[in-house]
């Protein structure tokens, strides 16, 4: 474990779950901090202007992290929240990156509602939540990157078989499960077309995708994660969020 990844989970509960954001925003972020989720500044001002008003607006703050991987300064973390007993509940994915001591100096974001019902019936936040350490990352994101490419960029929906198992654990809310259902909303208006993929980073049996889907006339940047076991895609989530018009931007946008 890194000290980018320590202070990622720093930042967050310490700075936002337990309320003492400008503590934390001092003492974890670098020489800058770059800000891509739209509604916040950049910079440590930035980060206060958003995070300080939201500690009082929420003073009951339940922040889990579920799962937390890094790879060289990349560090990405997924995490749940329960707002004031739950009156708001969220789901989040952020990537950041750091400098060579492990100091945040950029980060990206997609936040959505926590879903109950999905499409699959699976817990959008659960499953695998342990790096399989033993598993080899670059193999892990060498199918994921072929898989990204081939079928969700070129559209070879022929080749699902070569990279998703059969009995694909289904996360995304709006999917159904297996690869059945992932090949059933890949095709639909819903799925649109996958753009761009701006980052992948991985350790061990985890993958992350970041990029930007266009659907239903609409830019969505959107977060896959991905668990490969056996030469095979076998877990997934995905959290997106729709990129809003320029002028509500507070800093250079999602990417």
């Amino acid at each position: 474990m890194g000290n980018g990844l320590d202070n990622v989970r720093r930042i967050y509960l310490e700075g936002i779950a337990g309320g003492n954001a400008r503590e934390a925003v001092m003492k974890y972020t670098g020489h800058r901090y770059t800000q891509h989720s739209t509604g916040v500044g950049d910079g440590a001002e930035g980060f206060l202007t958003f995070f300080e008003p939201f500690v009082e607006r929420n003073p009951k703050r339940d922040i889990e992290i579920v799962r937390i991987l890094e790879d060289g300064r990349w560090v990405f973390c997924n995490a749940y929240q329960s707002l004031n007993d739950g009156a708001a509940q969220w789901v989040t994915m952020d990537m950041f990156y750091t400098d060579a001591d492990g100091l945040i100096l950029e980060h990206w974001d997609t936040i959505a509602p926590y879903v109950a019902a999905t499409a699959s019936g699976e817990d959008m936040v659960r499953g695998a939540t342990e790096v399989d350490s033993a598993a080899d990352t670059q193999a892990s994101k060498d199918l994921v990157l072929e898989y990204t490419k081939q079928v969700l960029q070129e559209g070879n929906h022929g080749k699902l078989g070569d990279f998703i198992a059969p009995d694909l654990i289904q996360r995304a809310p709006n999917i159904a499960a297996g690869r059945v259902g992932l090949e059933a909303w890949l095709t639909s208006d819903d799925a649109g077309s996958y753009e761009m993929m701006f980052q992948l980073i991985g350790q061990g049996d985890l993958v992350v995708t970041y990029g930007k889907r266009h659907a239903r006339s609409k830019d969505i940047a959107v977060f896959d994660l991905y668990r490969v076991a056996d030469a095979l895609i076998v877990e997934h989530w995905m959290n997106e969020e729709e990129i809003g018009p320029r002028e509500t931007w507070g800093n250079s946008g999602k990417f």
